[in-house]
């Protein structure tokens, strides 16, 4: 067994798990969606990209992008959370916390197209 190629499988994975825990629940309900599993989704996501930055392959750049655009999304998934939060007056009002699920959901499908993209690698692998 790999244990590399079991920490990035588990990054992955993790990454997809935590996005789904923070999307999961009333679109509009910000006590559905708890800012700290936003949180560490968005630091395990960034560990996963990290992760990926070795692999020189083709299948290895499409990881490599689809973490990226997990990123990015959840970066501006906080950023409005935090406007909301902390800058806004009218606060964590429910259109923003749809904002935010909604720039989760983004995340999420680009989480999901890598483990899909993972499970396929595996798959084709030879021994």
């Amino acid at each position: 067994m790999n244990l590399e190629k079991v920490i990035f499988g588990f990054f992955i994975v993790l990454a997809a798990t935590l996005n789904f825990g923070f999307f999961v629940g009333d679109i509009e309900n910000p006590a559905h969606h708890d800012v700290y599993e936003l949180f560490a989704a968005l630091v395990v996501s960034l560990i996963a990209t990290v992760l990926k930055f070795g692999d020189r392959t083709q299948i290895g750049a499409v990881h490599l992008s689809t973490s990226l655009v997990a990123d990015l999304q959840l970066f501006a998934a906080a950023l409005v959370w935090g406007y909301a939060a902390h800058v806004s007056a009218g606060g964590l009002t429910p259109e923003m916390t749809a904002r935010v699920v909604s720039l989760s959901g983004g995340a999420l499908f680009a989480n999901v197209v890598s483990v899909i993209i993972l499970i396929a690698e595996t798959i084709m692998q030879r021994r």
